[in-house]
Formats: C-alpha cells, structure tokens, sequence
C-alpha cells in the first residue's frame, strides 16, 4: 500500500485523508470518538495521539484567528451563518466567541482520552482557568450527585446540565478522584463553589482519604470566598453524632489559618473595631471570622453539638480578626438557647469567646437584657456601655469647645485688621468675668454667714454644751480651773466663749460645722 508499489497508493491517500481531519475541530473529535471502540488498533497507529494534539493544539489558539469550523451553533442555525425560523431562513449576527468554545464538545469524551486531552492542554501556554471550566463543564455532566446539588439560585431554579447516562457510584467516585488531581494547582483557578460541591459529593461517595485531603487543603487556601450555605456539609458518618460534619470545617479553617497567619497585618484594624478604608478593604481574615460566625450560628441549635467542639471553632479566629463581635454573641446566644442545662461555669467559658467591648448599641442593648448570660457578663457590658457614653459625651463637649473657639473663619489675618475691636472685646469679656467672681464671692459669703448663725443657734441650746465638753474636754478644763459651771449657760456669755471654737470649726470643715457636730 506504499508509494513503493505505485504512486499515489493508499498509505499516501489516508495520509492526505487524516491530515485534513486533523484540520478541523468538528472532524478531529469525531475522529477521537471513534478510535475509542477499536482503541488499540487506533493507538497503534497512533491516531489517538495525533488527534489529540491537534485537538490542544486547536484549544490553546485564539479561534477568532483561524477559521476552524466550531461547535456552539444552537440547533436552529445552519452552516451558513442563518437561522430556520418556520422553515425560513433569517440570516443572523455571528456570535462573539469565548473561551469556553471548546468545552462542550470534550465532555463527550470518556475518562481515558478526555484526561489525555486536558494533561496535553495543561503542557501548553494556555490559561489555568480554561482548563479548570472545561473539568467543572465535565464534572457537572457526569457526576449526578454534584448536579443535584444547590437547584437553586438566586430564589430561581438552575437546571443542571443534562447527564448522558445514570453512571454507577463507583464509575462516579472513580471519576471524581481522578478529576481531582486534574485541577490545577493555582489558587483560585477553580471555584470555591464548586470545591465545595466535589467535596460534598466525595463524602457521599466515600471516595479516598488522599481525594478529600486535597479538596479540603485547595478549599482552605480560598475559603475567604466561600459562601455560608456551601459550607454547610451535611454529616456523612455512620456514627452521626452532629447534623452537619463540623470536623471537616474544623480542618478546612485550620488549613487556612496555617497559610495565612504570617501573612495577616492587624495594624489595619483600629481601635474601634472599624476597618481602614471600609466594607470594600475587608481582609480575608475578617471575611473568614465573618463566615465563622455565622457558621456557627447555623449549627449552634443542634443539641448533638457539644461545647468544646463549638469553642475549638469559634477561638480558632484571633481576636483582632473580628471588627465587632456581634456574630459571634449571636452565635453563643443561640448555642445557650439551646442547650439550657449548661452550668455556670461553662456558661462563663463559652461567654469568654467574645468581647463585651467590641459589641455594638444594638447587640449591647440585647445582652443587657438576655437572661441567659452569666451575671458577670451583663455587669460588663453595662459597665462598657456606660464607659462607652461617657467617652461619647466628653468627645462631644470637646467638639463643641473647638467649635466655639473656631468660630472666626478668617484666621490670623482677620485678627491684626480688627485688632482694636479684638482687644475691646476681650475688655469687656474680662470685666464681665470679673463681676462674675464677685457675684459668686459675694454669696459664698451670705453662705457663711447664716452657717456661723445656725451654729451659734446650736450652742445656745442646752445639750449643745454637754456635746461640747465631750467632744473638746481640752479647752473646758482651762476655763474650768478656778470656776464652777453653772447649770444653765448665760446667753450673753457663750457667744464670747465659744467664739474661737467656732470659728477655728468653721475654717476646718469650710462651712460644714453643723453637720460635725450633729454626727458627734
């Protein structure tokens, strides 16, 4: 059949054949397709291989460039560029290609060759992201599990792309594990969705230890972007203790802080708990104490779940991770709530979790009042938020002080013009002052007076004395060493006796005697 026994033989023809099929897109996987029922022979003659080099070949190109023939033609357009409307031809605009061209046509590939196919993509200089869509497109068609999963989207239902055939859920776990180790390892590249969704679907399948590890390790790396109702992974065990599998989360946050703990700056927190630059500047350790706490608020109601595995996952996050501690105070409130015979003392130890200081109005203004927080706990948030207005009500007297002194727009340039009204101003300021003081001068001294009257009204009366003798027994026995006390006091006399005690009383207590001497 060579050229050796005539010109032009049928080595030379199929040759001619085979490299105008390898040509065109449409053909080579038609091609491919075929060699999969007489594989060994294919192989053989190694048309597989060259198939599927011009198949990597075609898929790393830009498409807009060549004028390969390409799948994507929905199924009323023809060749030619027109669209059948009741048997009418409409002529219709080309359609902008992408570069997911390619990945329709490759799903219909078995395991074997499309893993050959993707392996000889990945070796060329095309995106990691491509080859990350066309294993998702691939695993969305033939692992049904996955398609069940998350029907809705949005409050509208998502279809799941359609499954050729119903595989078994060995054929199922062995596909998943060997698209596994075919994603890449480029953070980001893949979903965190659909992460999840091979992860879940690896536990329903019961597929390796090593396949859940690496799904579980890509998942950490990127779990700033996933979304709360994807982490929420029902609990596959046979011995099913918690509704939802909490260990594997625990894994997972582990797995992140270990990357992303010498990687974190908390200078960009500040003392109020606010983040530099607002919601949009949020770093992926506040999202991930974010997506915590409202994980644990999910499970918190579950009376299977025990405190220690609940504290192990809320104290994994650091304290400068979370700008304000409202998430997880309603997490704790939830999990109290529902497991009502905790002691004190774990009540205590659960409520160590947050910080009184970093709750908001709303938040303090609940805990104030929640009966189901230890009684240390309320004091500290009444004492916080008291702290909290006090600090609030100086801050404002120190604006409004500012405010008062600012009050002339025109700076230091206005003052030297209007030099003269400034200083005639501040005259009168200062006289206005000083008539104040005297004011003020003059009824402390009103003050005075009726106190020396009250307490002169005090010693005359009759057991003001004997109160006296006791309370100053030094002074009595200096007048009382050549006279004899008289029984009742003359009226004229005690004022002039008792004038430097009194006096030397007020100018001690400044105004208090009275009350010294009733408490005597």
């Amino acid at each position: 059949m060579s050229d050796e026994y005539g010109e032009g033989n049928l080595i030379t023809q199929t040759e001619n054949f085979l490299n105008e099929v390898f040509g065109n897109w449409t053909d080579s996987i038609r091609a491919l397709e075929t060699c999969e029922e007489v594989l060994p022979h294919a192989e053989e003659l190694h048309i597989v291989s060259r198939c599927i080099n011009s198949l990597a070949m075609k898929a790393c190109a830009d498409p807009s460039l060549f004028s390969w023939p390409m799948s994507g033609r929905t199924d009323g357009q023809s060749p030619g560029g027109t669209t059948l409307w009741n048997g009418i031809g409409v002529s219709s605009k080309p359609q902008p290609v992408t570069e997911d061209w390619w990945y329709e046509d490759v799903s219909f590939l078995r395991l074997p060759l499309y893993k050959r196919l993707i392996l000889a993509v990945g070796m060329s200089s095309i995106k990691q992201e491509s080859i990350a869509g066309s294993i998702i497109h691939y695993a969305k068609r033939h692992l049904p599990l996955l398609g069940r999963q998350s029907s809705f989207q949005n409050g509208s239902r998502v279809e799941p792309v359609s499954i050729i055939s119903a595989p078994s859920e060995e054929f199922q776990r062995t596909l998943l594990e060997e698209l596994v180790e075919l994603i890449p390892d480029k953070k980001g590249v893949a979903p965190t969705k659909f992460l999840l969704r091979l992860l879940r679907t690896s536990l329903k399948l019961q597929a390796s230890q090593s396949c859940r590890e690496i799904l579980e390790k890509r998942i950490g790396s990127q779990l700033d972007q996933a979304a709360l109702e994807d982490l929420l992974i029902p609990n596959m065990g046979y011995s099913v203790e918690t509704l939802y599998d909490i260990d594997c989360v625990q894994r997972i946050l582990d797995h992140f802080m270990l990357i992303n703990h010498d990687t974190i700056d908390s200078n960009c927190i500040t003392d109020e708990g606010q983040l530099i630059g607002g919601s949009h500047s949020l770093t992926p350790m506040t999202m991930v104490a974010n997506l915590v706490d409202g994980y644990l608020s999910e499970v918190a109601p579950d009376v299977n779940l025990k405190l220690p595995k609940f504290q192990s996952l809320a104290s994994a996050i650091p304290d400068y991770a979370r700008p304000l501690d409202d998430g997880i105070y309603r997490a704790i409130d939830i999990f109290l709530k529902a497991h009502p015979w905790l002691t004190d003392s774990e009540r205590e130890q659960i409520c160590r979790l947050m910080d009184c200081q970093k709750l908001s109005l709303e938040a303090s203004t609940h805990a104030a009042q929640n009966e189901r927080l230890p009684l240390r706990v309320i004091v500290q948030v009444l004492f916080f938020e008291q702290l909290r207005l006090r600090t609030s009500i100086a801050g404002w007297f120190f604006v409004s002080d500012n405010l008062d002194n600012s009050q002339n727009p025109s700076g230091n340039l206005a003052l030297t013009r209007n030099d003269g009204h400034a200083q005639a101003q501040n005259s009168q300021d200062s006289i206005v002052a000083v008539d104040n003081m005297r004011e003020r001068v003059s009824d402390l001294e009103k003050e005075c007076m009726s106190m020396k009257q009250e307490i002169e009204k005090l010693v005359k009366a009759k057991g003001s004395w004997n109160i006296f003798s006791k309370k100053f027994p030094f002074r009595l026995k200096s007048k009382s060493s050549g006279l004899k006390v008289p029984k009742t006091c003359n009226p004229k006399e005690s004022p002039s006796s008792t004038a430097p005690l009194m006096n030397a009383k007020v100018n001690q207590s400044n105004g208090n005697s009275g009350d010294a001497i009733f408490q005597s």
